[in-house]
Parts: structure tokens; sequence; C-alpha cells
């Protein structure tokens, strides 16, 4: 749903002025960089922006809350265009909040309402432009990036797909890691440059820093590299389409994105970061779906009922299979017929090497890798167990639990080593997953808390725990967000150490407010598996006290890179943040 057209106002109105003031800080930026083009476009959820004031309207007359604001404006001589694109659950929704807007009077002004064209989907997009250039039709364009697509179609199956999931495999190891040190040193030099904007009472220490480790914050220490460099990967999700050789009921990883307009599977029975026992599920599940009467899941139609199938496996020779499958309008008597069919498969074909398997139905449109989807259990043990630094822990289907163990014991052992822990030290274990790097540390302090949102992982850290026989250890089920400020603020210790590995985007905000006002939390060791997505974290936890963040601020005094990733550019990174002593002389 498109709002053309709200009103008007000359460039250097009054209004004009009072929309450049209210909207944020990298609104601001934005519009600075494109004001000479005689137009800016922001993204803004900020609360003091001015149109906020018809969605206020809008609750009040229960219309539906809006999911999506995306607003352009248009400098020209007399007026602003503002064009609202708002998105809605369903048809309904959306007549119901045209209704309620079309002819309001807000601000003096008439709002007009009109439907928003779909964006089309980029498969059939991919497909007509592909017609059209085939049919020799004047005028007509191929799709964005279709002529390296055509020359990769020349490459043999094996070597595209290597390209797409490993991307560096045809690179020499020792130049992987010297572009992935790279790539942290610039993350490292980003930081510097935002610890200067946020924080001017840190310049002096950090223009000293900068002196000493080649103009960046903190030394970084040599990338550590991966004990092994190929099948290393104990966790693999497997989707399940249309091979690319037009095998239907292909599993394996897909060639393109389907925003690139590929849906297209290509097996990884030849690529090098996928275990033996993996592919050799892969195989087996892939003979056992071709025998059955139910077809492959289309992201296009979304019609079909096999989706996805994830492997996890261990050093121990264990292995879960978990199958996501699409009932579509199955009765149950037909669901429970197929598992069984699948527990008979399995269980007799024992070279598969499945000692565990679950079932997992994964509704219409619903996206591949959900944790919150229940798993039914087919047959076998209900979790594999794994070897860590010589400790036992057993893993759930949805548990977290880093996918190269032998790498993993190397940055839990860093992490260990620069956490700086004695008998007296409590660790708060942030995001812990399984309780891997709590543990890990427990027979060498006092406590370990950990906070982990999954319930299934909550549950298996209790019992890897109890396995290993430590009694000093708690597990919290919950938000980071919501869990730990109330636990940081009961932790009654002399020395407080947090150790966070958060998914991919980092730490809620509130996390790192509460970390920063709990002056008896020292130190915090940051596991980042993308360093470039937690630099909000890293500046949050550097910037000037204020009226939002309260609470001596912390600095970065030593990084390093773990390559858990062989043959990609995804490494860990591991920073080391002290608070700042404001009451020593050495300090700031």
């Amino acid at each position: 749903m498109e709002i053309p057209q709200t009103g008007s106002a000359t460039h250097n109105s009054k209004r004009s002025r009072l929309i450049r003031n209210k909207v944020d800080t990298s609104a601001k930026i934005e519009m600075k960089q494109n004001v000479l083009n005689g137009a800016y476009a922001l993204k803004s959820r900020s609360r003091n922006y001015p149109f906020n004031g018809i969605y206020r309207k809008l609750n009040r007359e229960n219309t539906p809350q809006m999911c999506s604001i995306c607003c352009h404006f248009s400098y020209y001589d007399s007026r602003i265009v503002l064009n609202n694109v708002v998105t809605f659950k369903n048809q309904e929704e959306r007549d119901k909040a045209m209704k309620a807007v079309h002819g309001m009077q807000w601000k003096s002004k008439v709002l007009s309402v009109r439907l928003a064209k779909p964006k089309a989907d980029p498969i059939l997009k991919k497909r007509k432009l592909d017609e059209e250039a085939e049919g020799g039709q004047p005028g007509t364009k191929r799709a964005a990036g279709s002529q390296e697509v055509e020359e990769n179609e020349e490459e043999p199956l094996n070597i595209q797909i290597a390209n797409v999931v490993t991307p560096l495999w045809n690179i020499p190891y020792e130049e992987q890691l010297r572009r992935k040190e790279k790539e942290v040193e610039g993350v490292l030099q980003k930081l510097t440059r935002e610890i200067g904007n946020n924080n001017k009472a840190m310049l002096p220490w950090l223009f000293v820093q900068k002196e000493k480790y080649n103009k960046i914050c903190c030394p970084l220490e040599a990338l550590r590299p991966s004990p092994v460099q190929t099948e290393y990967r104990n966790k693999c999700e497997f989707v399940i389409g249309v091979g690319a050789d037009g095998e239907d009921k292909t599993v394996g990883f897909r060639l393109g994105k389907y925003k690139g307009g590929s849906c297209a599977v290509v097996s990884p029975s030849e690529t090098t970061h996928v275990s033996s026992e993996a592919k050799r599920v892969v195989q087996g599940f892939q003979q056992f779906i071709r025998t059955t009467p139910y077809a492959v899941y289309s992201p296009e139609t979304y019609e079909g009922h096999w989706r996805q199938l994830t492997v996890r496996t261990s050093r121990i020779k264990q292995t879960m299979a978990i199958v996501f499958f699409n009932p579509q309008k199955l009765q149950e008597e037909e669901i429970e017929e197929l598992k069984q069919s699948l527990h008979q498969y399995f269980t007799e074909g024992k070279e598969s090497g499945i000692t565990s398997l679950y079932f997992v139905r994964m509704g219409q449109r619903t996206s591949a890798g959900t944790e919150d989807l229940p798993c039914e259990h087919v047959t076998g043990e209900e979790w594999i167990h794994e070897e860590l630094l010589g400790l036992k822990f057993r893993i759930s289907p949805h548990s977290f639990f880093q996918t190269n163990t032998p790498a993993a014991e190397v940055l839990y052992s860093a992490v260990g080593e620069w956490a700086q822990l004695d008998q007296d030290s409590t660790v708060l274990d942030v995001c812990c997953g399984t309780g891997t790097i709590g543990i890990s540390l427990a027979k060498r302090v006092k406590k370990v808390i950990g906070i982990e949102l999954c319930q299934e992982a909550v549950e298996d850290a209790k019992a890897n725990a109890e396995a290993n026989g430590l009694t000093n250890v708690e597990f919290h089920c919950g938000k980071a967000e919501d869990v730990f400020p109330t636990i940081l603020n009961a932790v009654v210790s002399p020395s407080v150490t947090a150790i966070v590995d958060p998914p991919r985007a980092g730490l809620h905000s509130k996390v790192i407010l509460a970390i920063r006002r709990a002056e008896h939390l020292k130190r915090l060791v940051y596991v980042a598996c993308n360093a470039k997505a937690a630099m909000n974290n890293f500046i949050d936890l550097c910037r000037a006290p204020s009226n939002r963040v309260r609470g001596a601020p912390f600095r970065p005094v030593r990084a390093m890179a773990v390559d858990l990733f062989p043959q990609t550019m995804h490494c860990e990174t591991i920073l080391l943040f002290e608070r700042v002593d404001y009451s020593s002389n050495t300090d700031i």
C-alpha cells in the first residue's frame, strides 16, 4: 500500500527544518551524502519522526500494526512528496487499513491510498528474461549477473558448487589465513575510528595504541589455523530439490540463491568441507525419498513435501539425521506410515551410519532452519555425544555446538587463557549453547552461570555439567536481554568475567547496557562469528558515558582470529575488553 503526496512545503520552510531535525543521526549522515543530488532517501523508526502521528492514530482505531515502513522524500521547489509502503499479514488487514487511512485528515492534509505493485518473483522474472533473450526479442536485457552464470554453467557441477559453498577451495591454506587476518585487521581499523568518534576521552590512549600497533587500537595476534582443513563440519543443512543435472529429489546444496532465480541442487559428494559420514547419510536418504510418492517442496509454488535434511556427526562416530517435511494436506495416518518407513529403512540400512533420527513438520512458507519447530523422535538414541577438551557433551537436534570441533578446542583454549581466571572468579557464559565454554572453564573458577535461549540446549548443558561431575555450574533459559541484567545484578563476587558467544547479529543492546552498568564486571571476552555484524556492540562497549549508556566504558586490549571455517572467508574473532579504571593514574 502506498500513501503518496501527503502535503507540501518549501525547501527552506520551518516544516522542512523540522523534518531534518527530528530524524536520527544515521539519517542525517545519509542526507548530507545525498543532498547534492537534489533528493534523499531514508529509513527511520525514530520515535521523534513527525509522521508517526499517522501510525499512532491508526493504532487507536484498532487498525493492524504496520510491519515495515520505507520512506522516500524528494525535494522540489515547492513540495515534499512522502511515499510510505506498508505491508500487512493478509488481505483482510490491508483492506481494513485502506478504509481507515484513505481520506483521513492529518494536519490539515487529506491522505490518499492506493495499492502498491507486488515485486516480481525472482524465479519467474529470471525465467521470463531468459525466454525473451532466447527468443531474440529486441530491447530486452538479461538479469544482472546472468552472463556470469552462463560462464559458470560451462564448468563441471562439482566446481560450480565448490565455488558456492567453499569459495576458497582452490587457494593455498596459508593464503586463506592471510586474507582472513587482513579482514580482521580491517574490522579493528574501523573500530579504532569509531572509538575516537564516540569517546573523545580515549583519544590520548588511542593515539598511543595506534603508534604501537600499526594504526589499530590493540595488538592483533597471529590467526590460529584449524587443525583440520577438510571434512571438518559436524553439522550440515542440505536442501532437497530438483538437481542441476535434471534429477528429481536431489539432496545437497543449492547452486544459487532463490532471489537470484536459481533453485537447482547439487550433491555434496565432492565438496571438501562435508564429512564422509554426512555424505553417506545424504546418499542413503536420497535413495529413500526417490522410492516415495512425495514430491520435493517448491519455494516457487509452495507445493510438495520434502524440504531439508540436517545431519550432525561427532568424532565418536555418532550421527543424527533430522528430516524436514511439509505435510500439506496429508492425513495423520499417512504421515505416521511415512515415519514408519523411515524407521524401517534406516534401521535395516545400517550402512547409513545413523544413530539418531528425527522428523520435523515444517508448515507452509516456514523458512528452513527454524529452531522453534518440535522434533519427533523416529528411531535410535535421542542425542549424539561429542568429546571436547577431554569433556563429554550431549547434543540435541536444535542445540548449538561449534561446527568444527578440533578448531573449537583451539578457540576455547584461547578464551580460557585470555579470561585470566582464578578460584575466586565467577564466569557469566552468555549465549552458552550446550555449555561448552563454561563447562570447560568450571574447574578453574568458583562458579559458572550460563544463559541460553534454546530450551533443548539448556537441558543439554545441565546434563553435560552433571556428566562431567561439576556442581559449580548453573544454566538459565531465556533471552539474554531479559535474563542477563537480573543475573548480573545478583552476582556477588570479587572477580566477575563475562564471556559472550552470540549469534551472527551480536548481542541485544539491553545486554550491552547491562554490562556497562555493572561496574564490578571488569573483563569481557567477546567471541564473534561475524565481527562486522557485532561492530555496534563493540562501539557501545567503548562509547562515552551518557544518559543512555551508564557506567565506565571498556576498551579493547587484545584481538585474535581462529579459523573455524577453512575454504571459506569466515572465521571466529576473539576480542578482550577491559573496563577503564578512572582511579588509576595510568588509565584514562
